[in-house]
């Protein structure tokens, strides 16, 4: 089983789809999060992303995430496969992320079931992000405890995997049961997509070092905690008998490029005079325990993410959270975080402001046609 105690079945990077014999090219990817904004209709968030996520690929973007979210207005996608099944459809070449599926409100067997069919359909084109998930409304209204939710992430984990590279698997766990369960189809990709855990906490870190898996960091920590995860799943992954070489790391930014550092800080101010972050980052979507009113089991790192109404200063998201700037500016950015291990940036270029088409697809020219080349 893919627990903390050990895990004699891991495979190999090269097992995993990785490249293991150069260093790993960087890769620019996108993330969405279908956020509805005030005075936009369900549809208008969907035509929106589906319209941006074809322009990605004209700009040539290695690939979009889409996040999953339940019962707000924060993301209207509750169904990655699907959606993304859509967007495969859309496009040709663009990497199909899932940014994140939350395993322990799922059956892992469909979910299994659901991205091999994605990735078969989509000619092997699938990443595979998965995490515990954070939002306790989320948990609560599908009746599963919020307590329980790392144990089930790791069971589920381990019976997804099993499923996409054996048959006639057999499982009898504390959560999931299965009998003689054989996928048809299996993924197009050998031995499954490869897979990442969204994770920043030391505990979380080195499990996914224990599996032999790659990390996919936090939007919200700042490049210094970066920095000290990927030391560690490095350390760890040692530890454990694993090469990191020519292994992804992943990391998610706030992303923004203008014309110059001046432009690009004024229009920083304006868009958090515009938006209530408090609506996002709040006692709702904190990790609570309902039975206890306390922060959850299992979540004792982030006890105090969650409750702070989501107080950043601007100097504090210029200086140690976001990648803003000039194109010069950004660039340095980008290759602070490629010395730091991480080789895909997950840049989300405003999932949470409400800027018209035309003004979203000039970020993106600009951050394509001034930042990406530089990394070629």
């Amino acid at each position: 089983m893919y627990c903390a105690e050990k895990l004699p079945t891991q495979l190999l990077p090269d097992e995993m789809g990785l490249m293991t014999n150069k260093s790993p090219a960087m890769k620019f990817s996108s993330f969405h999060l279908f956020h509805q904004h005030p005075g936009w209709s369900e549809r208008d968030v969907f035509n929106y992303n589906v319209q941006l996520v074809e322009y990605l690929e004209e700009m040539g973007f290695h690939g979009v995430w889409v996040a999953e979210h339940h019962f707000r207005e924060y993301g209207l996608c509750n169904n990655i496969p699907a959606l993304l099944s859509f967007l495969a459809a859309r496009t040709e070449k663009l990497r199909l992320g899932t940014g994140i599926i939350v395993l322990p409100l799922h059956n892992p067997v469909l979910v299994a079931e659901e991205i091999a069919q994605l990735d078969m359909l989509s000619g092997g084109r699938v990443d595979f992000g998965v995490g515990r998930g954070y939002q306790s409304g989320e948990f609560t209204r599908f009746g599963i405890d919020i307590g329980e939710a790392r144990e089930r992430f790791d069971e589920a984990l381990d019976l997804i995997l099993r499923l996409w590279r054996e048959d006639g698997v057999d499982h009898d766990g504390k959560y999931y049961t299965c009998r003689d369960a054989t996928l048809k189809p299996k993924p197009l990709q050998r031995r499954g997509p490869p897979t990442y855990v969204a994770s920043i906490s030391p505990d979380t870190v080195k499990r996914c070092a224990e599996r032999g898996l790659p990390i996919l960091g936090d939007p919200v920590a700042t490049f210094r905690n970066l920095g000290r995860a990927a030391e560690t799943w490095r350390t760890e992954m040692a530890n454990n008998g694993f090469t990191t070489d020519g292994i992804d790391l992943c990391a998610m930014r706030t992303v923004y490029v203008a014309e110059t550092n001046d432009k690009a800080r004024e229009d920083l101010a304006s868009f958090e005079t515009k938006f209530d972050r408090a609506r996002i980052v709040n006692a709702q979507s904190a990790p609570i325990d309902p039975k206890t009113g306390e922060i959850a089991k299992g979540y004792e790192f982030w006890q105090n993410r969650y409750l702070k109404g989501g107080t950043l200063t601007d100097d504090f998201r210029w200086d140690q959270l976001e990648v803003i700037g000039d194109p010069e500016r950004v660039i340095g950015q980008i290759k602070a975080l490629r010395a730091l291990g991480f080789n895909n940036v997950m840049c989300d270029f405003g999932s949470t402001r409400p800027m018209p088409i035309e003004d979203m697809k000039k970020i993106v020219r600009l951050f394509a046609e001034e930042v990406m080349p530089e990394f070629r």
